[in-house]
């Protein structure tokens, strides 16, 4: 039997797939499970008629996984025990002194990562160089052990200093902690993020202990449901992995199911040419990138008020979705998101019980969500619904359904317009250089008014756009990053680059490992760069000691604006090895259908068109309404699309 594959990608309202068997592509669409993400995946995977062929160990999935995210963002991880050094028991807590309000005098109470009583000192200690200066005895590991036992704890985070350097110490207490307690998750932070700053190691340790046990789980029954079927998971990284390789690496998660979109984008914009805006619009949040020259992985990510300092995608991403709440604060004044309706009620037009407006609502009372849409090919919009969710708020503002529904969308569009700013303009960017490409199954909708907010003139709306972060999971290769502090000055001595070198052959060498067998690899290496005394890092790709010197200050100056006479350093480097995957090919089909009319409030009657009628070459002039079982384009006035052979729909605004 022929190996199908099928990407899916479970989001706060719907669960998304696309399936390749035999040279084709099908999309399909359910409604998430949130409390057990796994049965939309099994419910999917029997609307499909994959069953047999997953029960015959045929089918391959690869997954991205809202899990590790959801239970952060909902603070739902487990108890942990956290071991670090005598004397640094509040290192959690003190964190970097940073504050959300900068001149605030009255700071909000925070809640440690780990209460004080959970944080446990081992009298031990590496230098700066790895050394050992004060030994760790074995009398001392048992002491740890019998303390952590007391603990009602669920898991084990171990962080030591300079552990980074030289992880003995760390090993062996991971070795007493899991002997003495089978079935408790035990981690270390060489080994999920041997880098310098204890704290970002300390906190990226925590994570992983805090979320594992969850994530572990859930991946553990979804393998044991889709048995002998490979399963594998999508990382925060844009690279998938075996389950058993992330099962106990919850932190490298927390972007599983965004990172897959940018992965399909990033081949777009291959495809395209040129730089890229993504705008990836769902039902509960938006996520929002810069594509330029590949995808960009960063250490400055964050999970609420954390910082994750693990290799992830470089995105944005704020809770504004097509079931984002419409509301009224205290003050009258009306407000978006970030609080969703989710999948269970959801919108009110999804005729499920939910009786609070949402964007999606908006949508449908305007009518640029037509009322004979079927989401996800088979649930009927509700509009009246929708018009009852918003009746409330506008008699409290004395306006009409539509008056308050278009002010919502503009507000909505207005927190996107920021969003893409922050990873634009702030970072010296021009967006009028670049395409903007939307997805997600809201994305559409907006991508007319986004990009005139921002200025540009292009934007894509790629085939299969309302799934593409499940079309991500096809294109993305199996990968393993890895990064290591080397702490070394640029150029470097022949000795230090010698070290260098060999460090990067072992993460290398670690990469291919955890592939296990590959016919073919790609290795990447990025140094991450800093003058000297400076915090923070860019990276740089490898190269001869002038190209490194030359990319960096052009880099730096990029981003800052300036380039300083001072010596340059290198912090860390990362090695990314990667099985590249077969192309993902897909026929393009015009299906000839009569078109309809539709009514869109303010505008009046347009032409509604299904996408699959629109052959290749074809142009289009708004106002139009382009709709698919997936997603709908609502394309204003003073726009103009072409259908491009591949089914990817190119807009060019035609008017200032």
């Amino acid at each position: 039997m022929t190996l199908t594959r099928l990407g899916v990608d479970t989001g706060g309202t719907f669960t998304d797939f696309v399936l390749l068997q035999e040279g084709r592509i099908r999309v399909h669409k359910v409604l998430s499970t949130p409390k057990a993400p796994e049965q939309a995946i099994l419910q999917g995977i029997r609307e499909l008629g994959l069953e047999d062929a997953c029960a015959a160990g045929a089918l391959q999935v690869i997954h991205g996984s809202t899990v590790a995210t959801n239970a952060a963002l909902e603070g739902k991880g487990v108890p942990v025990a956290f071991v670090t050094n005598a004397g640094f028991e509040d290192l959690l807590t003190l964190g970097r002194q940073e504050r959300a309000r900068l001149y605030d005098f009255c700071q909000p109470d925070v809640a440690p990562p780990v209460p004080p009583e959970r944080c446990v000192g081992v009298q031990a200690r590496m230098d700066a160089h790895g050394v050992e200066v004060v030994p760790l005895a074995e009398s001392e590991i048992q002491r740890v052990v019998e303390q952590v036992r007391a603990l009602p704890v669920k898991a084990v985070a171990v962080c030591l200093l300079f552990s980074w350097k030289n992880p003995e110490q760390e090993q062996r207490l991971a070795r007493a902690l899991k002997a003495a307690m089978p079935g408790r998750f035990v981690c270390v932070s060489s080994d999920v993020l041997p880098e310098i700053q204890e704290y970002e190691r300390g906190m990226a340790t925590w994570l992983n202990a805090w979320l594992g046990p969850v994530v572990k789980g859930y991946l553990e029954r979804l393998k044991q449901a889709l048995a002998p079927s490979d399963v594998k998971v999508m990382q925060s990284s844009a690279g998938v992995a075996d389950v058993d390789q992330v099962a106990d690496r919850a932190v490298n998660l927390l972007l599983s199911g965004p990172a897959g979109g940018l992965a399909a984008a990033e081949a777009l914009r291959q495809d395209l040419g040129g730089g890229m805006l993504t705008f990836d619009m769902g039902g509960t949040s938006t996520d929002v990138a810069l594509l330029e020259s590949g995808l960009q992985l960063t250490r400055d990510g964050r999970i609420r008020e954390w910082p994750v300092a693990v290799p992830m995608v470089d995105m944005h991403t704020i809770g504004a979705g097509g079931g984002s709440l419409i509301w009224l604060d205290a003050g009258g004044m009306l407000q978006v998101g970030p609080e969703s309706a989710g999948a269970d009620p959801g919108p009110a037009c999804y005729g499920r019980g939910g009786t609070r407006p949402t964007v999606t609502d908006a949508h449908a009372v305007l009518g640029t969500l037509p009322a004979q849409t079927a989401l996800g090919g088979t649930m009927r919009l509700d509009v009246q619904a929708a018009r009852a969710a918003f009746e409330p708020l506008a008699d409290r503002l004395g306006q009409s359904v539509e008056h308050v529904a278009t002010g919502a969308l503009a507000i909505a569009t207005e927190h996107m317009a920021q969003a893409l700013r922050m990873i634009s303009l702030y970072r010296g960017h021009d967006p009028r250089d670049y395409r903007l490409c939307c997805f997600g199954g809201a994305g559409g909708l907006h991508v007319c008014e986004l990009a005139e907010a921002m200025g540009m003139r292009r934007a894509v709306l790629p085939e299969m756009a309302g799934v593409f972060s499940a079309l991500g999971m096809l294109t993305a290769p199996r990968e393993f990053v890895q990064r290591q502090t080397v702490n070394c000055p640029w150029p470097p001595t022949s000795s230090q680059l010698h070290a260098l070198n060999g460090c990067i052959d072992a993460l290398a060498k670690a990469g291919l490992a955890r592939l296990g067998s590959v016919t073919r690899s790609l290795t990447e290496v990025t140094l991450m760069m800093r003058y000297q005394g400076q915090s923070h890092t860019l990276p740089v790709s490898m190269g001869d000691e002038a190209a490194v010197l030359k990319a960096f200050s052009r880099a730096h100056e990029r981003a800052h604006g300036f380039v300083m006479q001072r010596p340059v350093e290198c912090v860390s480097v990362q090695v990314a090895v990667r099985e590249p995957v077969p192309e993902v090919c897909w026929d393009v089909d015009a299906v000839p259908v009569e078109p309809e009319r539709g009514f869109v409030a303010g505008v009046g009657e347009v032409v509604v068109r299904t996408r699959n009628s629109l052959a290749p070459g074809e142009r289009l002039a708004g106002p139009a309404l382009i709709t698919e079982s997936v997603g709908t384009l609502w394309l204003k006035s003073g726009w103009q699309l072409e259908r491009d052979a591949r089914g990817h729909l190119l807009l060019t605004r035609q008017t200032a």
